[in-house]
């Protein structure tokens, strides 16, 4: 039977979903947002042990999450029965005009993963997600970082192989890609996708379909140019002051709504808004509500930088 509570013996936020065949809460946290904290490690760990204490047991991060920071944190704050879920496809770049830079060649793919396991202290991380580069959001390949989707699922493949990768995820992919990239084994996809911007439908359909987690990124918008925030449209602040919600809360908890496949990974360096975001897996939504929602034009853009 499913225990409802994760290890921390807290009721799992959203209830639960299903992650590189692990069962864990639909709400996880994004690390991300660690990087602004880099000058007080005790904050990013209060964030991460407060997480844990609410029920998430699932993190996703990278190594390029603040150079190794977001990383580092993790690895002490962090306990048994914790899913961590890392992405390859960029590195840090501390020197260039943005804090990352593409590593899409298989053997950057190799060394970004050995990079993200001496950061994290881990033999093997349970989830890593392919970051491509193919189309936005975020940066775009060009010259040798144009790689074909199959010459690095071969990479990582082999690293599942060799022990050091649990499960296979994707990440800023085309329905394409996933197709093609279906055989290898996909435990999760990644993409852009809130309220506002639902191009991804016929993706997050296929991932349903096959009993692939969809665990958007931009969950509620940006404020990069080009992608809008959900918190601005009428609908939501309407619907979020009738439940006495946060805007932000109602963007979330319509995500949980959309599919049974979806986990969400909202990021911050408060405790405040952590708090706030794992108390949108409570909320529910009747159907007058989401027929607004649903109303909502979807105002998908090209941006850059993730």
């Amino acid at each position: 039977m499913t225990s409802p509570t994760s290890s921390s013996g807290a009721a799992r936020p959203g209830g639960v979903g299903h992650l590189a065949g692990r069962t864990v809460a639909r709400i996880g946290y994004g690390a991300m947002q660690l990087e602004r904290l880099r000058g007080d490690r005790p904050a990013g760990l209060a964030i991460l042990r407060r997480a844990l204490e609410l029920g998430v047991d699932h993190i996703d991060t990278a190594q390029f999450y603040g150079d190794g920071f977001a990383n580092d944190v993790i690895r002490e704050a962090a306990r048994d029965g914790v899913l961590v879920a890392s992405k390859l496809g960029a590195t840090p770049d501390s020197g260039g005009p943005l804090p990352l830079r593409l590593a899409q060649r298989p053997e950057e793919l190799r060394a970004d993963l050995e990079a993200n396991l001496a950061s994290l202290g881990l033999d093997r991380i349970p989830l890593v997600n392919l970051r491509r580069a193919d189309v936005g959001p975020g940066l775009i390949a060009d010259g040798d970082q144009r790689v074909g989707i199959d010459d690095q699922l071969a990479a990582l493949t082999a690293m599942r192989d060799e022990g050091k990768i649990g499960a296979i995820g994707l990440s800023n992919v085309t329905l394409d890609d996933l197709r093609r990239a279906l055989p290898a084994g996909i435990a999760c996809v990644q993409n852009a996708y809130s309220l506002v911007a639902r191009n991804d439908e016929e993706l997050l359909r296929l991932c349903e379909a096959q009993d692939i987690a969809w665990v958007p990124f931009f969950p509620l918008g940006s404020a990069f140019p080009g992608m809008p925030k959900v918190t601005d449209e009428p609908a939501v602040i309407a619907a979020a002051r009738a439940s006495g919600s946060t805007p932000s809360q109602i963007g979330l908890a319509w995500l949980l709504h959309r599919a049974p496949n979806v986990l969400l990974i909202p990021g911050t360096a408060t405790l405040r808004h952590l708090e706030e975001n794992i108390a949108a897996g409570a909320i529910t939504l009747d159907e007058a509500t989401l027929a607004s929602l649903n109303a909502i034009t979807t105002k998908h853009g090209d941006i850059i930088g993730r």
